[in-house]
């Protein structure tokens, strides 16, 4: 199987299948309870993933399971389990667009803590619209829904926590396999949220007959396409792809889970919530653009000491 065809098919499944997953989870909190679903999502993800690895997780290290665990309560707890609970009274199309916040969060965090991937000036002052749009979505929907903003600063703080965990995963010299590496995080992830859910009374009062066959479905499609195929495709890319065009799934998931969210399930979508969208899409695209440039610039000047040094030699 080629590289591109591999590229191709891991950005199509980060960029459609994740679109989607805002519009399941919708779908499964009808009747399952949101740390509950989030949990089975991750923890049968990661059995699958873990079982697909075979005997290579004899040979992780107890450093390496440190990490993956670390990068598991970023991804699946911080993240995975705060959206879930703020959906509960948040549209799906919202909660993308908020989430599209994740590229600004991972400048800022490279701004604080520096590695190999300092943040240039221009991507820096692309924040301001995006926070703008992120605004406007949040007022929007406090005045449309007359709900309270604690959702929108969860579904903030759940973007925080995702780009902690890439931040974290893109600087770890990772040995193992992306399949490996996606099960261990998922099952650390997800066996902490069933910890969370029946601390906080979920598993004692869920009734598995109630469960409705559309939150069976939505919990299924959770497991095979968000984690089984999704995050396996997110853990290769971030080895093999620039973090910045990885990112660039942040304004293609708004705009999938948006329509499936307005044209499903009927949810209200004004246009100054679309200008709120379109100021964070802005921000992400002049974001990605500059960090594209920046690196297309470091190549060249590394191709010219090469044949510097040829030249050199001959």
């Amino acid at each position: 199987m080629s590289r591109r065809f591999l590229i191709i098919g891991a950005f199509a499944a980060i960029y459609l299948l994740w679109g989607s997953t805002y519009f399941a989870i919708t779908l499964g909190l009808k009747s399952i309870p949101p740390f509950l679903l989030m949990a089975l999502r991750s923890l049968c993800g990661g059995i699958v993933l873990l079982a697909m690895s075979g005997g290579q997780i004899a040979s992780v290290s107890l450093q390496a399971w440190a990490m993956a665990s670390l990068c598991g309560l970023f991804f699946f707890v911080g993240c995975h389990g705060v959206l879930a609970f703020a959906q509960q009274s948040v549209p799906s199309g919202v909660a993308a667009i908020v989430l599209a916040t994740i590229p600004f969060w991972i400048l800022l965090i490279d701004l604080v803590f520096p590695g190999d991937q300092r943040p240039r000036p221009v991507a820096l002052l692309a924040l301001v619209p995006g926070f703008l749009g992120v605004g406007l979505v949040a007022w929007q929907n406090v005045e449309q829904a007359g709900i309270s903003i604690l959702p929108v600063v969860l579904l903030l703080a759940a973007a925080l926590s995702w780009s902690a965990g890439t931040v974290l995963s893109r600087r770890m010299s990772s040995q193992t396999s992306a399949i490996l590496l996606s099960g261990m995080q998922l099952s650390i992830g997800g066996a902490v949220l069933f910890a969370i859910s029946w601390l906080t009374g979920e598993i004692e009062s869920f009734r598995p007959g109630d469960v409705l066959p559309m939150s069976l479905a939505a919990a299924l499609w959770l497991i095979i396409a968000g984690s089984v195929i999704g995050f396996v495709a997110y853990n290769w890319l971030l080895e093999n792809v620039s973090t910045s065009l990885v990112s660039t799934y942040t304004f293609v998931n708004p705009v999938i889970a948006v329509l499936l969210g307005t044209v499903v399930l009927g949810e209200p979508f004004s246009p100054m919530m679309l200008l709120g969208a379109g100021l964070v899409i802005v921000s992400v695209i002049v974001i990605w653009r500059a960090e594209r440039t920046e690196s297309g610039r470091t190549k060249d000047e590394a191709d010219r000491g090469i044949k510097n040094m040829a030249l050199h030699k001959t």
